[in-house]
């Protein structure tokens, strides 16, 4: 059949184009989008089948009907309720079924009106429930767990505006691994397949915390996670379990920030994630748990210690209510004194019934159980009642999961298990002279080698870990340094090796060990460890003398390599410690070179009085490390002071610097700031140059003061730099430092400046312990210098 004619659409150039052409593209264009809208229909159609098929079952059961007759009565009812029959379809079930599906939708009928969802849209109670219901019946029909979360995304989240959805599957060590994705590449998919334990992740806090996770905006919380980059915003982690435990997490994304959602909305995601919980339980998901009991049983009987074997109790609802004890080891030692036979076979709350207080041992047992993460305290408490009596009993205690069970382990402790415990660690630690000082109560213990390492009486009191600067070399301060700030701050095991200074002028090389010890909760319990003479090994290891020459020899070479680089350091920026006294302002210093002693850095500080009896203070820091950052500091560090002999003002001076950084350096740039005291008016006039701002202390509050303007030095060839003044009072302190005290790679600037604050309130008696409190405190973990200058009136 011909066409009719259509008339011809004009060309660019006003010539008539072909008619047929044109029409024949349209046509082609409509065919294709009928035949999409015919497919959209065909799908959806095929999918609310499912739930009209589940409908007419539920009322042939109800209505002890037929088939026919029940599609009659859902069809009557459908337009007596002015419904449609899809829709009538999710009310029947959810009527019948009483889950969180239902739940969702009656939290919309309970609203007030339609709720707004996240990406802007409003919805009926019944548009969820069909969403729902749709959407579970196409992760029941999935073969697998990404067509599980496909067909989520599609049906029940890209209406609430989602765009990516990640369902993780929690492993036995708390690990996450991606069991199924929509709305996210194949390329980043193959990139976050696995995320170990222990990497902070949304995920991992819905995992660990056992409970929902809304982030407003991704981008801003900082965590990482799968997507980030396409869809920065509103984030969402639910976990996804049964019977206690957690079978994975359902995480959702938004490409923009989410604002804060209805109940409806919340209850909604939840049925979702139940939804994946079901879905990673099925063949498709995860490993099966199977029946692993036995295979703990032998394990526990394999052990040297008292464990005990436990299952989930659930009640009829599937909610873990308790633990079973279904077996105990041969070595099981009860804390109330009672035989194996009673304990095994009973429930831990019924055996046990202290263990349910608030952060007791039911609460770790829990979180084992639900997230795999494993457990273990050095010295817990377990509480037992003896005759309504409740005896305390200090343990180690050992929690991990294996499939359903659960092992427990522990190890009662005594006053003599405790000293033994102390001699064991300090023979794998390979120590002569042990210690341990109670973080509590302040009381140290040393066993008798370590007074006699030290030339020490037995009757004198020990030296505390703290202290241990004052009797060493000056040299191996900073060495002292690092290590007491590892220990006491930053609560990490750590050595390092001194030259002791004995009473008796002795000298001996000494590596020291220590860890911190902590209870259950996380609380520093005490610090222990051990003092080793290496300053003898050559003589007492014949044996190994060639090996031990040349490592000798390799170990004088570092060190000599070391102490060039110190003392090239020194040399350009000696660490002061001396106190400096004028108009009764009292200035210390503190320089602390960078952890690789190899590279001299850029930061200065300098402390003067000029003729005009003002003080000059300043700070500053070259950007990067070597010669030509080193030289550069000392080109500024030296212009400044010849600046400062003219009488101008702090900001006039860095206008001066700045063009010296600019125009007589090679392409240098730095951060300064320049203060001047008049100990006449007791006023400071400072400025800065990009710098961090000067922190003042006064009645035991410590603040920044306010900013000024200014660009760092070297930036451009003219600019100004705003003053600011600040009248001392008696025993006021200010500190200027460089960002070297509080730079760390995984927080933002103004976290670690916030934790320089608290830090700098603590009280101390003197300015010099003030400084060495914040050297050792500080926050940072970044290879690089720090400066610290502090003034304080008298």
């Amino acid at each position: 059949m011909q066409s009719p004619q259509q008339p011809a659409v004009p060309t660019r150039q006003g010539a008539p184009a072909p008619a047929g052409s044109e029409t024949n593209v349209g046509r082609l264009a409509a065919t294709i989008e009928r035949l999409r809208k015919e497919v959209q229909e065909a799908q959806l159609a095929a999918e609310g089948r499912a739930l009209i098929e589940l409908a007419k079952g539920i009322l042939v059961e109800r209505l002890r009907c037929g088939v026919t007759t029940a599609a009659q009565q859902l069809a009557t009812l459908a337009e007596q309720a002015g419904l449609t029959q899809l829709e009538l379809a999710a009310d029947i079930i959810n009527q019948a079924a009483q889950d969180r599906i239902s739940e969702a939708a009656r939290a919309f009928l309970a609203s007030a009106g339609p709720a707004p969802a996240p990406g802007g849209a409003t919805g009926e109670a019944s548009d969820v429930a069909v969403r729902l219901r749709t959407a579970e019946s196409g992760a029941l029909k999935a073969t697998d767990v990404q067509a599980a979360a496909e067909s989520l995304l599609e049906h029940a989240l890209a209406p609430l505006g989602a765009t990516v959805v990640a369902v993780w599957e929690a492993g036995p060590d708390a690990s996450l691994t991606l069991a199924g994705y929509a709305g996210l590449s194949a390329e980043e998919a193959r990139r976050w397949r696995y995320v170990p334990p222990g990497v902070a992740t949304p995920a991992r806090r819905a995992l660990v915390e056992r409970q929902t996770v809304w982030l407003d905006e991704l981008a801003a919380v900082g965590l990482p996670s799968i997507g980030q980059r396409d869809t920065p915003g509103g984030r969402v982690t639910v976990p996804a379990g049964t019977g206690g435990r957690i079978l994975g997490v359902l995480e959702i994304g938004w490409p923009d920030p989410l604002p804060p959602q209805p109940p409806q909305i919340r209850k909604q995601i939840e049925a979702l994630a139940e939804l994946c919980a079901h879905t990673l339980e099925s063949p498709g998901g995860a490993e099966p748990r199977g029946d692993v009991l036995p295979e703990l049983a032998g394990l526990a009987d394999a052990l040297p210690d008292a464990a005990l074997v436990l299952s989930p109790h659930l009640d009829p609802d599937g909610r873990l209510t308790d633990f079973r004890i279904q077996h105990t080891n041969a070595r099981f030692v009860d804390p109330a004194g009672r035989p194996r036979s009673v304990v095994t076979g009973a429930l831990l709350l019924e055996a046990y019934p202290l263990a349910a207080e608030d952060n007791g041992l039911f609460a770790k047992i829990e979180h084992v159980h639900a997230t795999g993460e494993p457990f273990r305290a050095e010295r817990m408490t377990l509480t037992a009642l003896v005759d309504q009596v409740a005896l305390p009993s200090v343990a180690s205690v050992s929690i991990v999961r294996h499939g359903d069970g659960v092992l427990l382990i522990w190890r009662l402790q005594d006053e003599a298990a405790q000293l033994a415990s102390l001699l064991q660690h300090a023979q794998r630690l390979g120590r002569i002279g042990g210690f341990e000082e109670n973080a509590l109560t302040g009381e140290i213990l040393w066993n008798s080698q370590l007074y006699a390492l030290y030339g020490m009486a037995g009757d004198e009191p020990p030296i505390p870990l703290e202290r241990l600067a004052g009797h060493a070399h000056p040299d191996d301060a900073v060495a002292i340094g690092r290590f007491l700030r590892t220990v006491l701050h930053h609560r990490r095991s750590a050595s390092t090796a001194f030259r002791l200074q004995r009473p008796d002028g002795i000298v001996r090389h000494i590596r020291v060990v220590a860890e911190p010890v902590f209870d259950a909760d996380g609380r520093l319990l005490a610090v222990r460890g051990a003092y080793q003479d290496i300053s003898a090994q050559h003589w007492t290891e014949v044996a190994l003398a060639a090996t031990r020459d040349q490592l000798a020899h390799t170990e004088q070479q570092a060190a000599e390599r070391n102490r060039l680089a110190l003392q090239l350091q020194q040399a350009i920026m000696p660490p002061s410690r001396e106190p400096m006294e004028a108009f009764n302002l009292k200035i210390a210093v503190r320089y602390r070179p960078a952890e690789k002693e190899h590279l001299v850095g850029g930061d200065w500080y300098d402390a003067v009085v000029l003729p005009s009896k003002q003080i000059l203070l300043s700070v500053g820091d070259v950007a990067g490390h070597g010669i030509e950052a080193a030289t550069g500091m000392v080109v500024l560090r030296n212009a400044l002071r010849g600046l400062a002999a003219t009488g101008a003002g702090p900001g006039q001076l860095l206008a001066w610097l700045n063009l010296v950084a600019h125009h007589l350096t090679e392409n240098v740039t730095a951060t300064a700031i320049c203060a001047l005291y008049d100990p006449h008016t007791r006023a400071l006039r400072w400025a800065r140059a990009g710098h961090l701002p000067p922190i003042l202390v006064r009645g035991g509050d410590a603040a920044e003061l306010d900013l000024t303007g200014g660009i760092l030095l070297g930036a451009v060839s003219e600019a100004d730099y705003e003053e600011g003044e600040i009248q001392l009072a008696a025993e006021d302190v200010l500190l200027m430092y460089t960002d070297g005290l509080i730079e760390r790679r995984d927080g933002a600037l103004q976290h670690s400046q916030q934790q320089l604050l608290e830090t700098a309130r603590h009280p101390t008696p003197d300015l010099e312990r003030r400084l060495d409190h914040l050297l050792t405190h500080s926050n940072s973990d970044t290879d690089d210098d720090t400066c610290l200058v502090g003034i304080q009136l008298h």
